[in-house]
């Protein structure tokens, strides 16, 4: 006997809000949902089941009589136009618990071993003036401007500052799916990055859908963060003049530890075309969105001109990342999975496992394809 749930239309919508589904993408995966949100017929059993897996949902949710309200789990400081942004994908939601789990068993393992606790992890306030705490991040990370000509590339600095920001005890992963799902592809118009802050095991998590260029700027925002000791979901909207304060405080450190408004001034030659956005960026190794909003800073365009060219230069920049997205095979994987797992986070596992703290099938069960990269580190090394 085949078994019909009563589920209500509402459920079905919200779940298809949540997976961030199209219309298109509805059709294609789930063409009978349109009947059942009508009331005409109702899904079985296994169909639910599919459904639930399809859209990661858990099932229970579905026989509830009104969808629940999922809150971000850390303070959302996100804004699309200086509005608060509504309903978390599923997507966001499962990489932000994911990296709590993570966060969770580093830090037992920390302290099982005695690892010392970082001296900044909430040493700032929003009072705390911007240009002494990028001072501070410039000299600790050791990424003065002229450590700069030492990278090959946008990709050489991304992974440059990712390892000396892991040295200073922060715990950094840059993922573009959800852990290692490549079905399940962040939307870095979502979210850029958050900051999970702890006294002794701080996280950075990185969208890595994002531009390399923009994934730097993240990266020193979401340190920021940790510098005031809070936790934050964030998109680093630089042309943000509204919102939280402590979102506003953090862009403006980022852009002060890239671009120093004392360089700048005598770095740029008067024009914002293109090619000086570009000359600059290389300089500093900085988005030319980022160069822009110096520019700007420095007092060197008002704000009109300054927004103009800033869309037009998103524009540019939104064309350039989709045309190497379609000409990417996806890059290899064994070069980009430390940066997803993050390195520190990596030997942790591996040391805990061979010195028997934990169990090979515990390490395999929490993510098959992270562990087996674990252990080609471990054989490799």
């Amino acid at each position: 006997m085949t078994v019909h749930i009563d589920v209500g239309p509402n459920l079905f919508l919200w779940a298809i809000r949540r997976a961030g589904w199209d219309e298109e993408t509805v059709e294609r995966r789930a063409p009978k949902v349109g009947k059942w949100i009508a009331g005409t017929h109702r899904p079985t059993l296994k169909q639910l089941q599919a459904f639930a897996k399809d859209t990661h949902t858990p099932f229970g949710m579905f026989f509830l009589s009104d969808p629940p309200v999922e809150n971000v789990p850390i303070p959302d400081m996100r804004t699309i136009g200086n509005a608060a942004i509504p309903q978390p994908s599923a997507d966001l939601l499962d990489t932000i618990y994911l990296c709590q789990e993570r966060q969770d068993w580093y830090r037992a393992y920390a302290r099982d071993n005695a690892i010392v606790e970082p001296e900044f992890v909430g040493s700032a306030t929003i009072r705390t003036p911007t240009s002494y705490v990028a001072s501070q991040m410039r000299h600790l990370l050791t990424f003065e401007l002229s450590d700069r000509h030492l990278f090959r590339n946008w990709q050489d600095a991304l992974r440059q500052l990712i390892d000396r920001i892991e040295d200073i005890g922060v715990l950094v992963m840059v993922n573009g799916i959800v852990g290692a799902n490549t079905h399940r592809k962040l939307n870095p118009r979502e979210f850029r990055g958050f900051a999970l802050a702890d006294p002794l095991v701080p996280l950075i998590f990185v969208n890595g859908a994002d531009t390399k260029a923009a994934q730097i700027f993240t990266n020193i925002h979401e340190l920021a963060h940790i510098w005031l000791g809070e936790s934050a979901l964030s998109d680093a909207a630089m042309t943000a003049i509204g919102g939280e304060a402590e979102e506003l405080w953090c862009n403006l450190v980022a852009a002060e530890v890239l671009v120093p408004l004392s360089a700048l001034r005598d770095d740029y030659r008067g024009e914002a075309s293109t090619e000086e956005l570009e000359r600059l960026a290389k300089k500093y190794r900085a988005s030319t969105l980022v160069v822009l909003k110096r520019i700007y800073d420095a007092q060197l365009l008002n704000w009109h001109e300054f927004r103009q060219l800033y869309d037009e230069e998103r524009e540019r920049v939104i064309h350039i990342l989709e045309t190497q997205r379609g000409d990417s095979s996806g890059g290899n994987y064994y070069y980009t999975q430390p940066l997803r797992l993050s390195r520190r986070f990596a030997q942790a596992v591996v040391s805990s496992t061979y010195e028997g703290s934990t169990t090979y099938r515990d390490a395999y069960r929490s993510s098959p394809r992270e562990w087996c990269f674990c252990l080609s580190i471990k054989q490799a090394g």
